[in-house]
C-alpha cells in the first residue's frame, strides 16, 4: 500500500496530469483535499475522465471561486481547518494539492502545513520553464528543513536536460517520472506511461 501527496513548484504545474498516472499506474484511489473552483470539472473530473477505473474520494472542502485556497474559503464564508481532513482511505492513494507548497489555506496555515498534518511522502512536480530550477530547489529546501519525507520528483513538459541533471544531482532526490509534452491527453496516453513510473 502506497500512500503520496502530489506537490507542485507553482501552479499550472501539471499536478493533475501527473497525478492522473500515477493514480492509473499504481492502480491507486484519487483524493484532492481542496477545490477551489470547478467543482462540477474540476481536477477530479479529469481523473474520473481518464483513469475510469479509479476511486475518487470527496474533497473535504469544495469551494466555489477558482482562487488560493484562503480566498475562496473567505468568499463561501467558510474557513479551512487542518483537522477536518483525514486520509479517507488505507488504499494505496494519490493527494493531489491545491497549488504550490506556500499557498495559503487559511489567515495562518498553507499547504506546508497540511502536508505535515497528513504525515505522508510527497512526490514534488517540476515544470521546466525560465526559473524552474530557483523555484524547485526552493521548495525541495522548505520541504527538508521541515523534515518532509520527499519520495522522489516528476519532470513534466518540455526536456532541459541540464537543469533536471542539476536538480537531481543537488536535491539527491529519484526520478519518479518524466512527462512529454502531449499535445492531446485521453485515457490511452494516461495509461502508456504506467511502466515508467519508479516509486
Amino acid at each position: 500500500m502506497k500512500q503520496f501527496i502530489i506537490a507542485g513548484i507553482g501552479t499550472e504545474i501539471g499536478k493533475t496530469v501527473v497525478s492522473a498516472i500515477l493514480t492509473a499506474g499504481l492502480k491507486a484511489d484519487y483524493w484532492k483535499p481542496v477545490q477551489s473552483g470547478n467543482i462540477e470539472t474540476g481536477d477530479a473530473y479529469w481523473i474520473r475522465k481518464w483513469v475510469p477505473s479509479a476511486s475518487i474520494h470527496p474533497s473535504t472542502y469544495a469551494l466555489t471561486q477558482p482562487l488560493s485556497p484562503h480566498s475562496a474559503a473567505e468568499i463561501d464564508g467558510i474557513t479551512i481547518e487542518l483537522e477536518k481532513f483525514k486520509v479517507p482511505t488505507d488504499q494505496t492513494l494519490i493527494i493531489e494539492l491545491a497549488g504550490g507548497i506556500m499557498v495559503p489555506l487559511n489567515d495562518h496555515e498553507t499547504n506546508l502545513d497540511l502536508i505535515k498534518h497528513l504525515n505522508l511522502p510527497v512526490i514534488l512536480v517540476s515544470k521546466n520553464y525560465l526559473g524552474s530550477i530557483n523555484h524547485t530547489l526552493l521548495s525541495y529546501e522548505i520541504l527538508k528543513q521541515q523534515g518532509v519525507q520527499m519520495a522522489g520528483i516528476v519532470f513534466n513538459g518540455p526536456e532541459n536536460p541540464s537543469g533536471e541533471k542539476f536538480i537531481l544531482n543537488h536535491t539527491g532526490l529519484p526520478l519518479v517520472l518524466r512527462v512529454n509534452t502531449e499535445y492531446e491527453l485521453n485515457e490511452a496516453v494516461i495509461a502508456s506511461y504506467a511502466d515508467k513510473i519508479h516509486v
